[in-house]
């Protein structure tokens, strides 16, 4: 590990904000905070947003920032990208705003039920290959609705036509409503400042590349059971200039 990396998870054990949990504590001891982390972390009972796969946190921040009147959790296993967003927000001075560093399939272990108000997921990978790693797959929205209140929303912001395609369909299989959906966000009739004027790093990348950004809001519900969409979905062609390739069989663009 890079003296950089080491440093910044040296910084990250310092931040009262900042929670990792090693899974072999997580199993022993359970989440002490679970199911009150508005009374015991945030000191209120305010809505709490997750933004999840938050790499830098430019989301958690930039809400927190916009929002004070809501709680936002970053969380991400990759500490060095998550120790930006921790820094930013202690020098920011906000008290409403957490990283957890942790696998995004435990999180049930972290929340309990009806804890969580909305889920951000913003550019993940859209693992092209593995339908059960897919951030919107029917793996994860029975996870997200065992901490989602009722009429809880999930929000995806993406560059991906694949990930936005396989979503949309998987909403549509399981007849999830839906509250907006775009293929090309900045060309939408949305007037919504929170999607236009907070971007992530890889959001600049995709818009200096000339490619256009999906969004889709919308409302799992339960249902017995999931359905997965059978439909074909045409790889996406290009990757990010800071990745070896994107999940499946991509070429460079």
């Amino acid at each position: 590990m890079g003296k950089g990396k080491l440093q910044k998870f040296d910084d990250m054990n310092g931040y009262s904000h900042v929670f990792q949990y090693p899974f072999a504590v997580l199993k022993e001891e359970g989440f002490p905070m679970k199911g009150s982390w508005g009374k015991e972390f945030f000191k209120n009972d305010n809505p709490i947003v997750l933004e999840l796969g938050c790499g830098k946190g430019e989301y958690a921040v930039g809400l927190a920032k916009k929002y004070p009147e809501k709680n936002f959790i970053g969380i991400d296993i990759k500490g060095a990208r998550m120790w930006t967003g921790a820094k930013a927000s202690v020098e920011e001075g906000l008290e409403n705003v957490a990283f957890l560093r942790t696998n995004i399939e435990l999180i049930h272990h972290f929340f309990a039920a009806g804890e969580v108000a909305e889920i951000w997921i913003t550019f993940p990978d859209p693992q092209m290959k593995k339908v059960t790693k897919r951030l919107t797959s029917t793996r994860f929205m029975e996870l997200y609705l065992q901490i989602l209140k009722p009429q809880g929303i999930v929000h995806l912001k993406c560059d991906s036509n694949f990930l936005f395609t396989y979503t949309t369909e998987m909403v549509k299989a399981n007849n999830f409503p839906v509250l907006f959906s775009t293929t090309d966000l900045y060309h939408s009739d949305i007037n919504d400042d929170i999607l236009l004027s907070i971007q992530t790093y890889y959001e600049q990348q995709w818009l200096s590349r000339g490619i256009d950004i999906k969004y889709i809001k919308f409302e799992p519900q339960t249902r017995d059971p999931f359905v997965e969409p059978e439909v074909e979905i045409e790889y996406d062609s290009y990757r990010s200039f800071n990745r070896s390739k994107r999940s499946g069989n991509a070429m460079g663009k």
